[in-house]
């Protein structure tokens, strides 16, 4: 065996691995020169079949089972270009190698714009079958890539469609356990009340009367959260409203009680941390209705606003002013160990500041929970 053969024998082979099986149609008016592909292509493990005309070659793609096409470009009747554009209307189309003849890139450039995945020149002297072997292997990778990509497209798109449908059940869930906590908490709210009303002790529905605001905190968190189409956060300002109209209307007592002015930013926090606050605010408004104005009515103001990452809340009044203890609420009372907890679980720093009449509280706590927290 010469060397020339045993080189071609070699790569032969190695062509072997790579196209064994692939179906090629070859589309070219010349029998001998498609006699001649059929040779050598298929030495290289390709399955060659041969069309003369674009309307033999057309038939035989619509008929399926065609890998990679290679079209000559002049052929009687129906030419390359437009046997091409034809093939491109077919479904899942094969990828077509355009073979040109040695000064046609006029031609050539046509065929790649119309969608061919590469041209060859035709040269039977030179490295034809070299070059149209490659150009095949390169078209077949480029369809295989393009799919790849396709299947990976669409797996994420069904991935994504399973997570919102996941989320939008998951979102239904929550707001129906919303539904059933808040109720349930009514139930407990209305219970209280009709302890409060059974005593003729003062301190005794006062207890529960501080008892029902308090659950009230938690129940409107859970009524925002079943009645809003946003159950992973709750909107501070539109739950602290009705919570202190409520806390307000329970503290009139003819001339006794408060009047209650609030500024309180648009801001979305978690449910958890909604909670914390509201029996914060619930506790030291129910505190200056307590011990602000002794035997008489004044007002309480309550603002809540965002700065630089944090939140401070602050609730002060215009009454007799924080006792000599240096804290507005008693430090042995219930409702001073309950702020101080939930200021806690916010990861809050309090403050008492100074006032030339009446007291203040103010908490400032992070926008978003730390990780301690």
């Amino acid at each position: 065996m010469g060397e020339a053969a045993r080189m071609e024998a070699q790569g032969s082979a190695v062509a072997t691995t790579a196209s064994a099986g692939v179906r090629l149609l070859y589309i070219d008016d010349d029998p001998g020169l498609g006699r001649l592909v059929q040779r050598q292509l298929g030495r290289r493990g390709y399955l060659v079949e041969l069309a003369t005309c674009g309307e033999d070659g057309l038939a035989r793609i619509a008929a399926g089972g065609i890998d990679v096409v290679a079209l000559d470009h002049y052929m009687p009747g129906q030419d390359g270009l437009e046997t091409l554009a034809a093939i491109r209307l077919l479904a899942s189309p094969p990828p077509v190698v355009y073979v040109t003849g040695t000064q046609e890139s006029r031609v050539a450039v046509a065929a790649l714009k119309a969608g061919a995945a590469d041209y060859v020149v035709k040269d039977v002297q030179g490295d034809f079958i070299e070059l149209l072997d490659s150009a095949m292997a390169a078209a077949l990778q480029q369809v295989k890539m393009h799919r790849a990509h396709e299947a990976a497209e669409a797996e994420i798109r069904a991935a994504r469609d399973r997570f919102e449908a996941l989320a939008a059940e998951r979102a239904l869930l929550l707001r129906e356990m919303n539904h059933r906590v808040g109720n349930s908490l009514q139930i407990i709210m209305s219970l209280l009340h009709l302890q409060a009303g059974a005593t003729d002790n003062a301190e005794v529905q006062t207890a529960l009367s501080n008892a029902r605001g308090r659950v009230a905190a938690v129940a409107q968190v859970h009524r925002r959260l079943y009645t809003s189409d946003q159950v992973t956060t709750v909107a501070v300002d539109q739950y602290l409203g009705p919570l202190l109209a409520d806390l307000e209307m329970s503290a009139q007592h003819g001339e006794v009680g408060i009047s209650l002015a609030t500024d309180i930013d648009p801001i979305e926090i978690d449910p958890d941390r909604a909670v914390a606050l509201g029996v914060i605010v619930t506790e030291l408004v129910i505190n200056a209705s307590k011990y602000a104005y002794p035997g008489g009515k004044g007002p309480v103001r309550v603002h809540l606003f965002s700065l630089e990452g944090n939140i401070e809340l602050t609730v002060e009044d215009e009454g007799v002013g924080i006792p000599d203890s240096g804290t507005p609420v008693s430090s042995t009372g219930l409702g001073d160990r309950i702020v101080r907890a939930m200021a806690s679980k916010l990861g809050a720093v309090m403050e008492f500041p100074a006032r030339s009449k009446g007291a203040a509280v103010r908490l400032t706590f992070p926008l978003r929970p730390t990780l301690n927290g």
